[in-house]
């Protein structure tokens, strides 16, 4: 795997590196001989294994370790945020009206969006205006409110819609500065991680995606991206889903 649309000796960022999507875009970049530099950041301290890979720590929910990593990182040409809470201790998948909760709620906009969001204030900026970059964040297609057909999950689809307003928003005001930025929010499809193992009975099994696989197919549709995509959410097959 490599990233033929980015300039060689290209520097990227990973934040989220120790789930299962986000540690293999690490090892990818790792092997890719163009890329000069990763930086991979996460919560808690990891070992990475590779010699141009250096860790950083950073919080979604603490304003102030975003920005802290946001200097340590410097000018990147690629930047992925691949972070995201569909469920833990205290947020559960609503199955109906009855179980919202403003704590719930608070939880995933918090790091579904706002962390996400506070990511792109520090690090857009400093992408490279004068040739190629690429933003991606993770999103989902459950964010999107035209497919939504079944309902409940309402914290997670909320925030999620919330996220990829944001990459248009941003994707807007990108173009104004860095003409040849790609600016987009990716749908990774089902990938077998903590985060949706306990959802996936209703996926056939040739539709779940190792960390890997489901990496790897989205590093082909960033490489393909052309500055006309930006503020789009882009599933792992390359095609648009409205949102």
């Amino acid at each position: 795997m490599s990233l033929a649309s980015l300039p060689d000796g290209y520097r990227a960022a990973v934040f989220g590196a120790s789930g299962g999507i986000g540690r293999a875009f690490v090892d990818l970049l790792g092997v890719d001989p163009r890329c000069a530099h990763i930086h991979a950041g996460s919560r808690r301290e990891i070992a990475l294994g590779l010699a141009k890979a250096t860790h950083f720590h950073f919080d979604l929910t603490d304003a102030a370790s975003i920005a802290a990593s946001a200097e340590t990182i410097g000018s990147p040409d690629l930047v992925i945020v691949a972070t995201g809470v569909l469920q833990n201790n205290c947020l559960t998948p609503e199955k109906s009206l009855r179980a919202l909760g403003e704590g719930q709620m608070q939880q995933a906009f918090a790091i579904n969006t706002i962390g996400p969001a506070l990511i792109a204030r520090h690090l857009l900026p400093k992408l490279p205006r004068n040739r190629r970059s690429l933003f991606a964040v993770l999103s989902a297609k459950v964010g999107s409110i035209s497919d939504n057909r079944l309902g409940g999950w309402h914290s997670y689809r909320a925030s999620k819609a919330a996220l990829n307003q944001l990459v248009r928003t941003l994707s807007v005001e990108l173009a104004r500065t860095h003409p040849h930025g790609v600016c987009v929010a990716l749908h990774p499809g089902t990938v077998d991680t903590p985060l949706s193992r306990p959802f996936q009975a209703a996926t056939p099994p040739e539709k779940r995606f190792t960390p890997e696989t489901a990496a790897r197919q989205l590093l082909a549709v960033l490489d393909s991206l052309r500055p006309d995509a930006s503020g789009r959410l882009i599933g792992w097959d390359g095609n648009e889903i409205s949102p």
